[in-house]
């Protein structure tokens, strides 16, 4: 079938994906794909709210409205066989990520609609262009201009949280500094703050979100990880990078400019309090950098990611009968040849699970490859065990438990914190599970799902209490922090070391 394609290409907060949900509201029968739960489930909310029925798709959950012609889901759960008149996939930039690239790729390849929508920055337009050509289907571009300018504040907080103000949005790029700073400004100002990083559950950070928007409270500041780019409605009066350089898992290094515009234009909001935009940095240091990011323009992409269905690798595998299920990922990736637009997702997560799970008996091929994709933490020894546990019930065919006890309270330190966080990521993991398989073998999906509801709760309450020091470890290979005058910690700038 040939499709028309539509690309609303533009910077954040440009209207883009509220031009392309105007058409799938407009359609018989449409599918919303979104990177994040939390998105997907503010299209469900929104497009019934609106008295458009809608369905709900997550790896976590299924919430089927009765009449419902439209849906709402995750990227990986997209239906490549159903037919719609409208589709958006939304951040289709995102098919460049190392990880999770190819969700999008298929999505872009396999989604079977008249009519795509297609929401992200300019950085895959030509390669979409070259897709578009490959594959017969119409492309059309919208430009979208943000709609009001974002404006740097040269000033900076010159070194001192005690210059923020009611509507900032403090970003840091670590756990640990992010109740640092959460500290340090509740210590020595009269403000409140609300927290949202990427270990929450979507619904703790839209409970922090709503507590922000809310003008009738206390807290009126926002500290925040790299999760505050995408997913929520905030009203941010400014964006203040607490730092400009983040350990990505290796070693220290800047931010990327394209992160850096990203979470830089949630600053300023049309229909907000705050309608102007600003940024800037907590130290004069990082100013120039910062600059330097915006005025940059969006790095065109070479090659968009590709990962194998089931199927291909089952057909693989059909090949090399004396390979367990590890060897035979490793050999397929060596031995793939792609098109010089494509290249081959990292999946060393897969990978790790994968050899955990190659001692455990009882498993077809296809639910090894299913238990990989299962949403765990492989750098949490807890929530890895409990993987763990789940594949070897349903490889004894016993019906896997539960087996974790609801916590008594809130987090009074940061141990019990992080607790709450690991509880709710394997009641996540056993849900996403209970979808995947059948019904005999994870039977307390009900119990799960209330469960989550209860400790996303829990989380919410403990972050607005949380006033302690975090007793997380430094990773290796990060520089060690400097002490700061008022108390908190902060690691040295790097990036004006990095510039020369």
């Amino acid at each position: 079938m040939k499709r028309r394609i539509v690309y609303h290409c533009g910077p954040t907060n440009s209207g883009k994906t509220y031009e392309a949900l105007q058409r799938f509201k407009e359609a018989k029968k449409g599918i919303y794909c979104g990177p994040l739960r939390l998105l997907a489930m503010e299209v469900f909310d929104k497009m019934n709210s609106h008295g458009v029925y809608c369905s709900l798709l997550t790896g976590q959950e299924k919430k089927r409205v009765p009449f419902a012609n439209h849906v709402a889901c995750t990227i990986e759960m997209v239906s490549v066989d159903e037919m719609y008149d409208v589709a958006v996939i939304d951040e289709i930039q995102m098919m460049a990520d190392a990880t999770r690239g190819f969700a999008w790729t298929r999505a872009l390849l396999g989604v079977k609609a008249d009519e795509i929508h297609l929401c992200g920055d300019p950085s895959v337009l030509d390669i979409v262009r070259k897709i578009c050509a490959e594959t017969g289907d119409e492309l059309e571009v919208h430009h979208c201009e943000r709609f009001k300018k974002l404006e740097v504040e040269a000033k900076t907080l010159l070194g001192d949280l005690k210059n923020v103000k009611s509507g900032d949005c403090v970003v840091a790029f670590s756990r640990r500094e992010i109740f640092e700073v959460k500290l340090a400004i509740e210590k020595n100002t009269n403000h409140r703050c609300c927290v949202i990083y990427g270990a929450l559950p979507p619904e703790t950070r839209r409970q922090q979100a709503n507590l922000f928007n809310d003008q009738d409270n206390e807290f009126d500041v926002l500290v925040a990880s790299d999760a505050v780019g995408m997913g929520l409605n905030l009203n941010i009066r400014r964006v203040v990078f607490y730092n400009l350089s983040k350990y990505n898992g290796d070693k220290v290094v800047p931010v990327p400019a394209t992160q850096v515009k990203q979470i830089a234009g949630r600053a300023g909001r049309r229909g907000s309090r705050f309608p102007v935009g600003l940024t800037t940095t907590l130290q004069l240091d990082d100013l120039a950098y910062l600059i330097e990011c915006l005025k940059q323009p969006f790095d065109e992409v070479k090659k968009v990611g590709l990962f194998p269905f089931f199927e291909q690798v089952e057909s693989f595998a059909a090949q090399l009968p004396d390979l367990n299920f590890p060897k035979i990922l490793a050999k397929f990736a060596e031995s793939c040849r792609l098109d010089g637009m494509y290249f081959f997702c990292k999946h060393d997560h897969i990978k790790k699970v994968a050899n955990m799970l190659e001692k455990v008996k009882g498993l077809s091929l296809q639910d090894r490859f299913n238990f990989c994709f299962a949403p765990t933490n492989i750098r949490d020894p807890k929530s890895m065990y409990h993987l763990l546990r789940f594949a070897s019930d349903y490889g004894q065919k016993v019906p896997a438990s539960i087996a974790m006890g609801m916590p008594k309270g809130s987090a009074r330190n940061d141990t019990e914190l992080l607790d709450l966080e690991t509880k709710h990521q394997v009641l996540s993991m056993y849900l996403w599970l209970s979808h995947q398989f059948d019904y005999e073998s994870f039977p307390h999906g009900k119990k799960a799902e209330a469960m989550a509801t209860d400790i996303a709760d829990l989380l919410g309450q403990s972050l607005t209490k949380a006033n302690w020091k975090p007793e997380t470890r430094q990773s290796a290979g990060k520089p060690k922090p400097r002490k700061n005058e008022d108390g908190y910690d902060r690691p040295k700038s790097l990036i004006t070391s990095y510039k020369e």
